[in-house]
């Protein structure tokens, strides 16, 4: 549910949904920390950037797969936001976080590529 602000930045494509995630709460589904910037023309009538938006899905849809997700303890990612027919579409993947290890591995793998890209610049 989107304010018409939120439509005509998403249109001018001032949104980011890099850090975003949906959450399901009283069999509801909802889009937290997706960051659609102020539209600059709708002065006093603006909406908050980073408010938590409802996500409008038919119940099958909730109960496939959100609740899929809320069972199973796997969090909803939006992988895409698009226009269709004059309606705001968000694209939600059911994904799984990292284990420990694995995030042990990736911290790892940044270190040892800051570490060689240091050594780079001192070698030039």
């Amino acid at each position: 549910m989107l304010v018409g602000s939120e439509v005509k930045s998403l249109r001018a494509g001032l949104v980011s949904i890099e850090e975003a995630y949906a959450r399901m709460e009283k069999r509801e589904v909802w889009l937290v920390a997706a960051d659609i910037q102020e539209y600059k023309n709708a002065n006093a009538w603006n909406h908050e950037p980073k408010r938590r938006r409802k996500l409008l899905l038919h119940r099958r849809e909730i109960d496939k797969f959100a609740g899929f997700a809320y069972e199973k303890n796997f969090t909803l990612v939006p992988l895409k936001l698009y226009f269709k027919e004059g309606r705001a579409k968000v694209l939600l993947g059911i994904c799984r976080g990292k284990k420990n290890y694995d995030k042990r591995e990736s911290i790892k793998k940044g270190d040892m590529q800051r570490d060689i890209d240091r050594a780079m610049r001192r070698g030039r």
